[in-house]
């Protein structure tokens, strides 16, 4: 019988999830189906419980679910817990089961770049949801420091309070802000939108960054974002956002099923759904 996967969110339309699921189940022969469905805020439960009754595999979750969700499910893990949100459900005979992909999946990107984590120091620059997961990831890969800046600094102090250990905060404009500054998270959503991407960029000190230095922004479209530009600029080491994409959804496939992700066979579905619009 043919085992379902899927992403649930609202609004899903936009989702690659599908494109990149599809072709890895396609690639290790899993008779399986990943689709791709809108549930509204107030149809949350019943989607969880459907999912569920007909013994789904698992399942991703996407904005606005990704807190909320957790009121719906059995338990969650130590990962979701300390990111503070559930992108991927697993079941576990008859209980489904919270966890966070996201944190693992953007270390993985970095690892694959040839980052090195252990010992670094770091700046993340955003204090909302992707802060909260890069600053976990990156503590967890052993990093030196973690320094999260923006532009409120009682919302970074909030993450660093909650994660504690070697993370603290500061204002975007702190002075000496990327001095001995290994590598740069941009994890906030201003790249989205052009005028704040250069804005971001211009305030950014990235003369300060020593030689060697990374430069990662975890917006995936566009690839070359304003930080990125700057960044290569500047003779910076720059990695894009889609590995981190691609590795958070290695990582559930690889809990759903106990195989090993095709991670070059998922990129590549990626960047044909990503050309193709």
């Amino acid at each position: 019988m043919k085992q379902l996967l899927a992403v649930i969110g609202h609004p899903i339309h936009h989702s690659l999830s599908p494109a990149m699921h599809g072709a890895a189940i396609e690639a290790l022969g899993i008779d399986a189906a990943y689709l791709a469905f809108d549930v509204a805020p107030d149809a949350l439960g019943d989607a969880v419980r459907g999912l569920r009754a007909i013994g789904a595999l698992g399942f991703n979750v996407t904005l606005p679910h990704k807190e909320t969700i957790v009121a719906h499910l059995d338990a969650i893990d130590d990962a979701a817990r300390a990111v503070g949100a559930v992108n991927t459900v697993v079941r576990e005979g008859a209980r489904v089961i919270g966890t966070n992909t996201d944190a693992r999946g953007l270390v993985r990107s970095l690892e694959e770049a040839g980052v090195a984590l252990a010992g670094a120091r770091v700046v993340i620059v955003g204090a909302g949801g992707a802060a909260r997961a890069a600053a976990y990831g990156i503590a967890q890969a052993g990093a030196r420091s973690i320094t999260i800046a923006a532009r409120r600094p009682a919302q970074a102090e909030s993450i660093a309070r909650d994660l504690g250990g070697a993370i603290d905060a500061c204002a975007l404009d702190a002075p000496r802000l990327l001095v001995d500054c290994d590598l740069l998270v941009q994890a906030s959503s201003a790249t989205l939108h052009t005028d704040a991407g250069r804005e971001l960029a211009g305030a950014l000190p990235f003369a300060t960054m020593p030689r060697g230095a990374a430069v990662i922004d975890l917006v995936y479209r566009p690839r070359v974002t304003a930080v990125l530009a700057a960044a290569e600029a500047h003779g910076l080491r720059t990695v894009d956002g889609l590995g981190m994409l691609v590795h958070q959804g290695a990582l559930a496939l690889e809990r759903w099923t106990g195989r090993t992700a095709p991670v070059a066979i998922m990129r590549a579905a990626l960047e044909r759904a990503l050309a193709a619009r």
